[in-house]
């Protein structure tokens, strides 16, 4: 398959364009030198994007898809593009029907691909955001994980439990369903597809937010739990301040989406891209060290833990592959700590 160079006349699609990652891959679009449709429910959801890539004028647009469940919903959103990233999906929907989180998450990524598959003639990459929830599974063990691998034990927990089943896994559960839908609706369809199917499975992605945030509860909900476990004041147990988080920054996820476009090895591949382990002390001694250093000040007092705590014996994953194809570099747990702590000294908190 040919790749995507950047370039003014390559329109690239982007789904959930007013989310956390989507808007840093957006932007890296724009700087690159391609132009971008992002797709949002509603127009007014879409202001923010507009105004912050209003200097990109009509290389940067918005097309409202309310509903993405909805059969069709992105036949007209397809037509004219050069490539398609889906970043959009459900995180936390209100009750505990599992099918709140699993039905969103496949319906979108089949439906994408179905209007690509009729209406994207001039579609050359597509390039699925999953997770590397869909990769590991739950272990004592330090075992390394890598693209071969699945979570099948979300499935069997979700279909054993049900609603009582922890939000984690349902929605791990979902990014293994919907992922898995893509693969086999495009190995099914591959030998008349004129594009190719890329998958990109990050862990929780950190860094700081240039989406639209009022407040803290408007925050993504992984940049959330960090300020709870590392800036917020209150009590945590030595069982929190053990527990590892493998981790990336949002602006290394976009930049492995957006070299995908143009890297041929990429096609047909799925990759995980994961920076490193940090336990929450860890992230908190990190804090306390840099944040002398901005030039910033946030709203109270980092705690500062259990100094020379153990973080807990944890799993991996095997970054081969990002690096050999992608030739991804991450940035250091110092610098997104920095940087994160910086944008919430910005915002007030």
């Amino acid at each position: 398959m040919p790749t995507l160079a950047p370039s003014t006349n390559a329109k690239v699609l982007v789904t959930g364009a007013n989310g956390f990652l989507a808007m840093w891959i957006v932007c890296r679009l724009l700087k690159e030198g391609y132009s971008v449709r992002g797709v949002v429910r509603s127009a007014e959801k879409g202001r923010h994007a507009q105004e912050y890539f209003a200097s990109y004028g009509d290389r940067f647009e918005i097309d409202a898809v309310p509903d993405m469940i909805e059969e069709g919903a992105f036949d007209e959103a397809v037509k004219g593009v050069q490539a398609v990233m889906h970043t959009a999906t459900p995180i936390s929907p209100s009750g505990t029907d599992p099918d709140a989180y699993i039905k969103p998450a496949v319906s979108g990524a089949i439906g994408i691909l179905k209007s690509a598959l009729k209406h994207g003639s001039s579609i050359q990459r597509i390039i699925y955001t999953s997770s590397t929830g869909a990769v590991l599974r739950p272990t004592s063990d330090p075992l390394v994980f890598n693209e071969n691998d699945w979570n099948d034990a979300a499935l069997e927990e979700v279909k054993e439990k049900g609603d009582s089943a922890g939000w984690v896994q349902k929605y791990q559960a979902s990014k293994v369903l919907a992922e898995r839908a893509a693969w086999e609706l495009y190995h099914t369809h591959k030998h008349e597809l004129p594009w190719d199917l890329v998958v990109i499975n990050p862990p929780l992605i950190l860094g700081p937010a240039i989406q639209e945030v009022s407040t803290l509860d408007s925050l993504n909900l992984s940049v959330k739990i960090f300020y709870q476990n590392v800036v917020s004041e209150g009590l945590r147990s030595a069982d929190t301040l053990k527990e590892v988080k493998v981790w990336t920054d949002v602006r290394d996820v976009a930049e492995a989406h957006v070299k995908a476009l143009h890297t041929e090895a990429a096609a047909g591949e799925r990759i995980i891209v994961s920076a490193e382990n940090t336990s929450w002390q860890e992230f908190i001694d990190v804090a306390n060290t840099v944040l002398p250093s901005l030039s910033v000040s946030i709203s109270h007092k980092i705690t500062t833990g259990i100094p020379g705590l153990r973080r807990n014996t944890t799993f991996t994953y095997d970054t081969a592959k990002a690096e050999r194809i992608l030739g991804i570099r991450y940035r250091s747990v110092e610098q997104t700590v920095g940087d994160m702590l910086a944008d919430f000294g910005n915002r007030g908190w």
